[in-house]
């Protein structure tokens, strides 16, 4: 278990992204994929009111992972759900941002609403606003904090400067950092490291990119013979897993306070994704990964 603030959570999260976006899949199995995590041992799932497809649908995601939490038969109390604001989506497959205080506000109220929850245990302000002071946009944050609405808070898409100014707004109501990290986007590890320094959870998210996507997430049934040219796929097939597991593996041997957030939309992925905590990688795997092509 790692932890997020004093919260722990397991090694591996689940972005729920795919499940509401354009090529989502139906109900049933989006709701499948997230019993599968939880039954995996997932504890925490990411999500926005900026996940879905068409206008006029915000919030798509988090009524889904409510609807499945509440069908789900299990112990869900130990379940950690990461929301954010600060971003839209017209319905014609752009993104817009919005860091107005006001805005991150109603937001979180809405998002309260969905989850049917009085505090969100994870706000995140989803991306920094070009026509807003970033200060401003995380004080919406720290008001929510005051106020008892959100638990802890975190910040995505920012850099180092970003981060520090955030802790020193937050103190320790900043508890995350979600940014885009992978083995083919890398320009992230001065930041992965400054979460290291103050505390903070690093989250990558589409921690996958860079290697073919597995044959398992594909619906076929043998990824770890998938055909492969990177060193991912290379070690995928010398230990028998896949290459997602060993993508994972390596993210989470940067470091304990590293917990990658891959996307899914089946069971299947998303055991293969959960099983990753409990496969360790050699110094002399981790070289291999760690070469730059």
């Amino acid at each position: 278990m790692r932890l997020i603030g004093n919260v722990p959570a397991g090694p591996v999260g689940l972005g729920a992204m795919p499940l509401s976006i354009e090529g989502r899949p139906d109900e049933t199995r989006a709701v499948a994929t997230i019993h599968a995590a939880l039954d995996a041992g997932v504890t925490l799932i990411d999500t926005a009111d900026s996940y879905h497809w068409h206008a006029g649908e915000a919030g798509h995601n988090e009524l889904l992972i409510a609807r499945a939490l509440a069908r789900y038969g299990g112990d869900t109390t130990g379940v950690l759900i990461a929301t954010k604001g600060g971003r839209g989506r017209p319905g014609d497959g752009s993104w817009t941002v919005n860091g107005d205080p006001r805005h991150l506000r109603a937001a979180c109220e809405a998002s309260l609403k969905r989850l049917g929850t009085d505090a969100i245990g994870l706000y995140q302000l989803h991306k920094p606003d070009p026509a807003v002071p970033f200060a401003e946009s995380v004080g919406a944050l720290r008001d929510l904090l005051d106020q008892g609405k959100i638990r802890m808070a975190g910040v995505s898409n920012v850099d180092a400067a970003q981060i520090r100014l955030a802790r020193r707004e937050l103190g320790e109501g900043l508890v995350s950092v979600q940014n885009r990290y992978s083995p083919a986007v890398r320009d992230g590890e001065p930041e992965l490291r400054l979460c290291a320094e103050l505390g903070l959870a690093f989250l990558p998210w589409s921690p996958l990119g860079g290697i073919a996507l597995s044959a398992l997430e594909k619906g076929e049934p043998a990824p770890a013979q998938a055909a492969g040219r990177t060193p991912f796929h290379e070690i995928a097939r010398e230990r028998g897993v896949s290459p997602q597991r060993v993508c994972l593996a390596w993210h989470l041997a940067a470091g304990p306070h590293v917990i990658p957030i891959p996307g899914a939309t089946r069971p299947e992925s998303v055991r293969d994704s959960a099983a990753a905590g409990d496969l360790t990688l050699t110094p002399e795997e981790l070289a291999r990964l760690n070469r730059r092509p």
